[in-house]
């Protein structure tokens, strides 16, 4: 399945890192907060995306009356407290490794801010795999898209050699945009018939990366 690929973009949050629990929590109490009602982890896997600002929208949060900064920059807070108490997914350690011993170049996407996501990727003990590390400069988790390409430029491997990895329909875009290819995996943050409908494989766990 990889042999063809001379680099792997990885998404971080959901598909190397089990937060969607984490995130669903987060958000639940910052509705409370604010007098909206709780979701069900199956309502937070169908109305997930990106940008954020949309799906807290459809959530019924109104930021004319509170500014969309002043939020983000709460759940920021809260995640931040809290994200080193979640895990790794399982197998991420070994697949990562296995893409190394293939001679396969990596590096990590996240819609994170960048400072977070490099103290995540710390504390995991996972830089060691990646050439680049790439977050936004911000909080508002809007698009990847200008941030795979500045990856894929940054490799120095055609585009028809990247292989992208993550676990929402976003993923799928941003892999279209650099021109990769994709493979979605069904690990937290979208519901696995959101993923089935991008027409790119769906795995039900990064196991299936793992050599047999």
């Amino acid at each position: 399945m990889l042999q063809q690929y001379g680099f792997i973009i990885w998404d971080w949050n959901g598909t190397l890192l089990d937060d969607a629990r984490l995130c669903l929590e987060i958000v639940n109490e910052m509705l409370a907060a604010r007098g909206k009602r709780r979701i069900t982890y199956e309502r937070y896997q169908e109305e997930f995306d990106f940008p954020v600002q949309q799906f807290y929208q459809r959530l019924g949060l109104d930021f004319s009356t509170q500014p969309f900064d002043t939020f983000a920059s709460d759940y920021i807070t809260r995640y931040d407290e809290r994200c080193l108490t979640c895990n790794l997914q399982d197998h991420a350690r070994d697949v990562l490794q296995h893409c190394q011993d293939m001679g396969i170049a990596q590096s990590v996407l996240s819609a994170y801010y960048q400072a977070g996501l490099e103290r995540m990727v710390d504390f995991f003990n996972v830089r060691h795999y990646f050439a680049n590390i790439a977050g936004l400069d911000n909080y508002h988790a809007a698009s990847k898209v200008q941030r795979g390409k500045w990856l894929t430029e940054q490799s120095g491997v055609d585009s028809d050699k990247v292989l992208l990895v993550g676990d929402t329909v976003h993923d799928h875009e941003v892999a279209k945009a650099i021109g990769a290819d994709c493979v979605l995996i069904v690990s937290g943050h979208q519901l696995k018939e959101r993923l089935e409908g991008c027409g790119v494989p769906v795995l039900e766990s990064l196991a299936e990366f793992r050599p047999r």
